[in-house]
């Protein structure tokens, strides 16, 4: 007869001395670890959406109880006292295939419905909408939704390591904005927060849903692997301010509205072509994500120039931008999408030593991915 698996021994940080137990028994009794208000509204949903094939983090399961309380464990370390960030999104595990979901509500007359499901309908190659897996009434409340999208991760998690990284986003972005364009919709809150992107090969153990730099169970860091080897896919999100007009119809809106403030002409009395607005808010992107962190992406300074003039007249359509940026991408030397992508924070000494580092590494791997 085997002798039994030994039960695998967790580090040392995870467990309390007996005076932290007695605090944190106290304060978990005292409803500090609680659900919040808004992580309420999924647990009455629980029920409801694993009979429609997702299931919820234990947290939000009508007969939770704190899983370290009569332990040593901190809850810090344990994966059900870790809180949602944003209410209106949840994440969810598919009952079919395990993966993981993202389930947004949002009110049922919200133009979002008849936006993302237009556009994650369409079968097009240039298409970077985020897809829309189902849409589900919601049990309790007429009035409102909740969407099952893949989930998603920050574009900067983890970082960009090389340029060809940033080409291939700018490509990816571009070809986008190019599409909803073509079938008149704007977005109109185009910002580093609403471009996502599936990260999940470079997790093949994945990673938690909201502490989303550790492993499941929220003990252990998790290491991605390395993001030049695994091509990304980007996808806008969040078209809660989108329009879609009709054609021939005008495309002025008003509203001073969107992440990026520092579009010129948004105002709330004077109408303004909205379609030039994505324009600005997607060169500001390239601007102060990758051209003002980083050396070695200058090369987008001509492209970011022109979608970010002052007169929106003046500025390029999608199609004029996607042709511009494909005469500066096919004008670069193969060698530059290689090269790595040194912080423009980071001192002399210490990038000369990352790059020959990174030139080293190179010539181990053989990196060949980003060329044309």
């Amino acid at each position: 007869m085997s002798a039994p698996a030994k039960q695998k021994q967790l580090p040392h940080y995870v467990y309390l001395n007996d005076k932290n137990i007695e605090h944190y028994t106290k304060s978990t009794l005292q409803g500090n670890y609680g659900l919040l208000p808004s992580e309420a509204f999924w647990r009455e949903r629980q029920e409801f959406l694993h009979k429609r094939g997702y299931v919820l983090r234990p947290r939000y399961w009508p007969d939770w109880k704190p899983s370290w309380l009569g332990t040593n464990l901190h809850p810090a370390y344990c994966e059900d006292s870790i809180v949602l960030f944003k209410h209106q999104v949840i994440d969810a595990r598919r009952t079919t295939g395990d993966s993981l979901v993202a389930i947004k509500t949002f009110s049922r007359d919200s133009q979002e419905l008849e936006v993302a499901q237009f556009l994650s309908s369409q079968q097009d190659p240039q298409n970077r909408s985020v897809p829309i897996l189902e849409i589900l009434d919601d049990p309790y409340d007429p009035g409102l939704l909740l969407m099952v999208m893949p989930y998603l991760r920050p574009i900067h998690s983890p970082e960009f390591t090389v340029v060809g990284e940033v080409i291939d986003f700018v490509d990816q972005t571009l070809e986008g904005l190019v599409f909803m364009h073509r079938n008149r919709v704007v977005h109109r809150d185009i910002a580093v927060e609403n471009i996502m992107m599936d990260a999940h090969a470079l997790y093949p153990d994945g990673h938690h849903p909201v502490r989303i730099n550790y492993t499941p169970d929220a003990i252990y860091k998790v290491t991605p692997l390395p993001r030049v080897e695994h091509r990304m896919k980007y996808y806008y999100i969040d078209f809660g301010l989108a329009r879609r007009f009709p054609e021939g119809a005008s495309t002025y809106v008003v509203g001073d509205v969107g992440r990026d403030t520092d579009v010129p002409e948004l105002s709330s009395d004077v109408p303004y072509d909205a379609f030039k607005v994505d324009i600005f808010a997607l060169g500001n992107l390239y601007f102060k994500e990758f051209e003002e962190q980083f050396h070695g992406v200058h090369f987008l300074l001509p492209l970011i120039e022109k979608m970010k003039q002052q007169q929106p007249a003046m500025r390029p359509s999608a199609d004029e931008a996607l042709a511009e940026w494909v005469k500066i991408r096919d004008s670069l030397d193969k060698s530059v999408a290689r090269w790595r992508l040194a912080p423009k924070s980071e001192p002399a000494i210490g990038r000369m030593f990352n790059d020959v580092v990174a030139v080293a590494w190179e010539g181990i791997s053989h990196l060949t991915k980003f060329t044309r």
